[in-house]
C-alpha cells in the first residue's frame, strides 16, 4: 500500500476545499467536512490524524468507534461539503445529501462520488491542552472548544 500516492494531491484539496469524514458506530454512520488533518509517518506506520470540536456529533460517534474513513473529492460535491459542513448528523441524516458505500478494509463507510480515499483504524486519541498552545493560537482558533485528535493508521487507500 503505498499511501503517498497522490498525497499532494489529495492534502490541497483538504486544505483547500475539504473533504468527509466519515465514522459507523454501532448502527449509526455520520460525514462531516474537515479541512484540518495530517498525513505522516509514526510508530512505523502510516496515519491520518483528524482534529474534531467537542461539539460535533461526529465526535461522539468517534469517541466509540474503532476507525474512520477521510473521502476527498477533487472537483466535485462541493455543495455536498457545504452542507455536511454545516449541518448536524445529530439533526439531520446525511445520507439524504451524500451516498455512502462499505469502505473495503475497515468497518466503516466511505463517500461515494470522491477520488481518494483513506481508511484508518483508530490507534489512539488526544484532547488538546490549552496550557500546552501557544497564546496566540489559543486567541485566534478557540472558544474553549478544542479539537481531539484522532489517530487513524492508514490501512487502505486507493
Amino acid at each position: 500500500m503505498d499511501y503517498k500516492r497522490d498525497l499532494e494531491r489529495a492534502l490541497t484539496h483538504l486544505t483547500d476545499k475539504g473533504a468527509f469524514l466519515t465514522v459507523k458506530s454501532g448502527d449509526k454512520t455520520n460525514t462531516m467536512t474537515v479541512s484540518w488533518g495530517y498525513v505522516g509517518f509514526m510508530w512505523q506506520k502510516p496515519y491520518f490524524i483528524a482534529l474534531v470540536r467537542p461539539q460535533r456529533y461526529t465526535r461522539k460517534l468517534l469517541n466509540d468507534a474503532t476507525s474512520f474513513t477521510i473521502s476527498v473529492p477533487y472537483d466535485s460535491l462541493v455543495k455536498e461539503l457545504a452542507v455536511c459542513g454545516s449541518k448536524s448528523g445529530a439533526d439531520f441524516d446525511k445520507s439524504q445529501v451524500v451516498k455512502f458505500a462499505p469502505a473495503k478494509t475497515v468497518d466503516g463507510a466511505v463517500v461515494e462520488g470522491c477520488d481518494r480515499y483513506y481508511e484508518c483504524a483508530i490507534n489512539y486519541a488526544q484532547d488538546l491542552n490549552a496550557d500546552d498552545l501557544p497564546g496566540p493560537i489559543v486567541a485566534s482558533v478557540y472558544n474553549g472548544d478544542y479539537h481531539k485528535l484522532f489517530f487513524g493508521e492508514i490501512v487502505d487507500n486507493y
